[in-house]
């Protein structure tokens, strides 16, 4: 019996750990997505509002992100060791790190149209 867990732990150490895994991608997906909402969307804002306007809208918009990401991350948290490292949990993976980074890339430039479609109207 220890034999087994022992085993597993080894392999969960050396190799495949979806855990820590995605715990890495949300971290760097966070990091993406603060990154395009500074340089896009406070910068469209700047350019039809002036003063702290821009700079609320990216906390706002930075701290709404990260209850989001953390629910990527709370799937694979709960997961014991043995799970952690089983490749049958490769697709599931695979989909949360598609709509992980999806949602990091994309939601700035949607945002940045958007407030640039409301100071046009304006």
């Amino acid at each position: 019996m220890a034999k087994t867990s022992r085993a597993s732990t080894q392999t969960s150490a050396k190799g495949l750990d979806w855990r820590r895994s995605i715990s890495d991608h949300v971290a760097y997906a966070l990091l993406v997505y603060t990154a395009l909402q500074i340089f896009f969307t406070v910068h469209a804002l700047t350019q039809g509002a002036s003063g702290l306007l821009p700079y609320a809208a990216l906390i706002v918009l930075v701290g709404g992100i990260i209850p989001v990401l953390r629910r990527f991350e709370a799937r694979w948290r709960d997961l014991d060791d043995v799970e952690a490292a089983n490749p049958a949990y490769a697709r599931a993976h695979r989909r949360d790190l598609t709509a992980l980074w999806a949602l990091a890339i994309g939601l700035p430039f949607a945002l940045t149209l958007l407030f640039k479609t409301v100071l046009a109207a304006l």
